[in-house]
């Protein structure tokens, strides 16, 4: 058991990185548009940049897991993300933006496809929606508070009373552009995990047969499967309309409504985030008490209500929905997740490894959000995100998992 609580807590640390380092795009959306003088469309190539890197990284990952161990995968992944960090904080150009963030994406990729089967293996199948609920809790309060950190960091550097930490990065950085201080920050952060990965010890992990990545022709077996493809697409689809809320928040605010992306706008993002949080409290106890399908249908529904206010609705009320919206997807990750790995007898590290490919959508579906804002503006390229959240929707009707989660008995069992 104490290897299990060793693995538990690596995995739920890294989670926390990957949110810091993944989900400070939106925040600073406005702000890259105003710099670097960008589209709708050019600006979204930078997500796209992230993301496509899970669709590129993903089973190669896994098939180097299967041959290195994921100690040395994950030292590896977060050498990556450092070198792309720095690489713009040094140069930072919109194109060497998009390259670095698909550095970044690609080493948090490779961790996503290391610690998942990971933490399913540690915590037990019956237990995975809730330790996936608790790790994505860890996920969500690193999102909150990295736009703060942004705020902190434009806002006080350049100002009489810097502390030692500011002075040096303000020398580290352009003058007019504050904001790269962010990335010298994310090496930092990537070059302290490489170091305690590096020095903890990694207790061997042995996973039973089904749990490990396939060669090619067993992915190919397995994308016969329908409900591979089904759920594959939920991963897309939830992962896209996350972060087609999330990478526009800051600017929709801005444009419809007046809001200082530096401010409210980023703080709006941190309280996404915030409630998302707070909705994966009450999703564990949910997960102990509901079947994990009805959550889905219950949270997703009240997301479609939130999404049309938050866009329709004034200003001031938008403040409050787009958070709202983050509260009741706090729970979709990981029971979409949980359903799709217990909803097949074997191979399921390959799933796992086709599972984050579908990560991907947080490229794809921002991309689509901002094209059509080019076109029609933002508001109604928004409209989009109703396709992504239907079909999530409807997961919660068809899944059948072979296995349900746990949940408590009030008669006395569990």
């Amino acid at each position: 058991m104490e290897r299990n609580r060793y693995l538990v807590g690596l995995i739920v640390l890294t989670f926390f990185v990957i949110s810091f380092l993944t989900n400070i795009i939106g925040p600073l959306v406005p702000q890259i548009i105003e710099d670097f003088d960008l589209s709708l469309t050019l600006v979204a190539i930078l997500p796209f940049a992230f993301f496509i890197a899970y669709g590129v990284m993903s089973i190669p990952s896994g098939i180097l897991i299967e041959k290195y161990g994921e100690k040395k995968v994950m030292i590896l992944a977060f050498m990556i993300a450092f070198s792309g960090a720095l690489l713009f904080a040094v140069f930072p150009q919109y194109i060497v933006a998009v390259l670095s963030l698909f550095f970044i994406g690609s080493g948090m990729a490779m961790l996503q496809v290391a610690i998942n089967p990971l933490l399913r293996v540690s915590g037990g199948e019956e237990n995975f929606a809730f330790n996936s609920v608790m790790a994505q809790l860890f996920f969500g309060l690193a999102s909150f508070l990295s736009p703060l950190v942004y705020s902190y960091l434009v806002l006080n550097i350049g100002t009489d009373d810097m502390g030692i930490f500011l002075s040096v990065i303000s020398e580290l950085v352009p003058e007019d552009l504050p904001w790269i201080s962010l990335y010298l920050i994310f090496a930092l952060v990537s070059i302290i995990m490489v170091i305690v990965i590096s020095i903890s010890k990694f207790p061997e992990v042995l996973k039973n047969e089904d749990e490990k990545v396939g060669a090619l022709e067993t992915h190919l077996e397995m994308l016969k499967n329908k409900k591979v493809i089904l759920f594959f697409l939920g991963i897309f689809a939830y992962v896209g309309a996350e972060q087609g809320v999330a990478n526009w928040i800051s600017e929709f605010l801005s444009s419809y409504h007046g809001y200082d992306p530096q401010t409210t706008g980023a703080t709006t993002v941190s309280w996404f985030w915030g409630m998302m949080t707070a909705g994966t409290v009450l999703g564990l106890f949910l997960l102990k008490v509901m079947d994990s399908k009805k959550i889905l249908v219950a949270f997703t529904s009240m997301v479609l209500i939130c999404l049309a206010t938050a866009l329709f609705a004034s200003g001031e009320v938008a403040l409050y929905a787009f958070p709202a919206i983050g509260f009741f997807i706090a729970v979709m990750w990981p029971i979409i997740f949980s359903l799709a790995l217990n909803s097949v007898e074997e191979h399921h590290g390959t799933f796992s490894g086709i599972l984050v490919t579908g990560i991907a959508g947080g490229a794809i579906v921002p991309l689509i959000v901002g094209s059509l804002g080019d076109l029609f503006g933002l508001r109604i390229g928004m409209l989009f995100l109703f396709i992504a959240f239907g079909y999530i929707l409807s997961i919660g009707f068809w899944a059948k998992p072979l296995v349900s989660n746990k949940t408590i008995d009030f008669a006395g069992k569990d």
